[in-house]
């Protein structure tokens, strides 16, 4: 399991993401050897160390070497490579390929293409990357950490390794959206496999709570300006209460508007006990993000809290409330992931809203948004069964761990010799 970790005083979910699949792989009888770099490191290197690191998203020598060590004393049947930067560098695919290891890499962003990872600029989507040899318009907008210098080395480096990626025997796409990015870069479908990531269940869920709850980091891409001005069209306390949790750059923002309305309630950042608590209190999560999500987290926690999720029809949101079924995971296909029946949720939908099985999505438009706050309100009490049948079919860690030991044994069954 090969990944550079991202720095402790930056909140990672893909942190979180290894940590879990290494205990879940370890609990259901896989050796997993961790092959971790952190960039915490980097302060502390020596000067010969630091010297190199302009060139390790490249190339990192240090990285190879102890990697083809690893592989030669253990002798692995499969590298896992989450992400790579700036530590490991995407060479380490080869490495193993050397060895005759074959390599599955989850895909946690869109940085086959874009330098940041994101698809998103300057409060807006922007895929002026796509389909250029040469990411330049990266290195026009410093896209990677703000650094023109830093971005021409990115863009550089997702030049080099096209060929590199290629080569990867299968990718974990997150989601549906993510398979098709892989697609449009260039990677064939048998090379592609829909494996969500999962969190831990909370046991049996409490009955609904009232109101909507955003839980997340408070920045532009999350969507709480969307957020906000879709609940200001509705009269103060018409909706229930909305409760916003989290931290980030716009936090004023959130606590201004939590000034001016009685039902609007900041709570700062939350613990897990924080969390749990929180969700029993409400009937909705909201995932308003004006970017290409990949996979929010927060929705994966909603389901299996029995709490369905009101979100906008971006990236990986539709995929995970069941609102995108055409190629859903072996197993979990159209015929068995089905909409509740009409009906049984409420009137039908108005226009522009989708329900799925366990949630809705809309446009990211404030008049969207606001048209489906009351329709996911009313609805919120019977759809939370459907909420959590669609976390222990899809996202509980039992499903997932089986899904990624039987990707694991598919890979290592066809690989190449050395």
């Amino acid at each position: 399991m090969a990944h550079n970790r991202y720095r402790e005083a930056q909140p990672s979910g893909e942190n979180t993401i290894v940590d879990a699949e290494i205990a879940q792989l370890t609990a259901a009888g896989v050796e997993v050897l961790p092959f971790i770099r952190s960039s915490d490191e980097i302060p502390s290197m020596s000067r010969p160390a630091k010297a190199l690191l302009p060139i390790s998203p490249i190339w990192a020598p240090k990285a190879q070497h102890d990697l083809d060590r690893l592989l030669v004393e253990h002798r692995p049947d499969v590298l896992h490579l989450h992400n790579p930067y700036p530590l490991l560098s995407p060479w380490v695919v080869r490495t193993a390929h050397r060895r005759g290891v074959p390599v599955v890499q989850t895909v946690h962003n869109y940085r086959q293409v874009c330098s940041s990872g994101l698809y998103f600029r300057d409060g807006v989507i922007c895929q002026d990357c796509r389909g250029r040899a040469l990411g330049v318009p990266a290195i026009v907008h410093r896209c990677y950490r703000g650094s023109r210098a830093q971005s021409a080395l990115m863009a550089t480096t997702l030049a080099v390794h096209r060929p590199t990626w290629r080569s990867v025997d299968r990718f974990i796409a997150l989601t549906t959206a993510v398979a098709d990015h892989l697609r449009d870069y260039g990677i064939p479908d048998e090379r592609i496999v829909v494996k969500p990531n999962a969190v831990p269940d909370p046991g049996t869920p409490a009955p609904s709570g009232d109101g909507f709850l955003f839980l997340g980091r408070l920045s532009p891409e999350k969507g709480l300006d969307l957020l906000l001005e879709a609940w200001r069209r509705h009269p103060d306390g018409a909706l229930g209460p909305l409760r916003i949790a989290g931290d980030g750059e716009l936090r004023p923002l959130v606590e201004s508007a939590a000034a001016e309305r009685a039902d609007l309630t900041f709570l700062g950042p939350l613990d897990r006990a924080g969390v749990r608590a929180t969700l029993t209190e409400s009937a909705v999560v909201l995932a308003t993000s004006t970017w290409h999500d990949v996979l929010p987290t927060v929705i994966i926690e909603a389901l299996a809290s029995g709490r369905p999720v009101l979100g906008t029809a971006l990236g990986g949101i539709p995929y995970l409330v069941g609102a995108d079924t055409p190629r859903e995971p072996a197993g979990t296909g159209p015929a068995e992931v089905a909409s509740a029946p009409a009906g049984s949720v409420g009137p039908a939908m108005p226009a522009g809203i989708e329900r799925g099985e366990a949630g809705w999505v809309v446009a990211p438009e404030p008049a969207a948004l606001a048209a489906a706050l009351p329709v996911a309100r009313a609805g919120a009490a019977a759809l939370a069964p459907a909420a959590r049948a669609r976390y222990e079919r899809i996202f509980h860690p039992d499903v997932v761990t089986k899904r990624l030991i039987d990707i694991y044994a598919d890979v290592a069954a066809t690989a190449p010799a050395p």
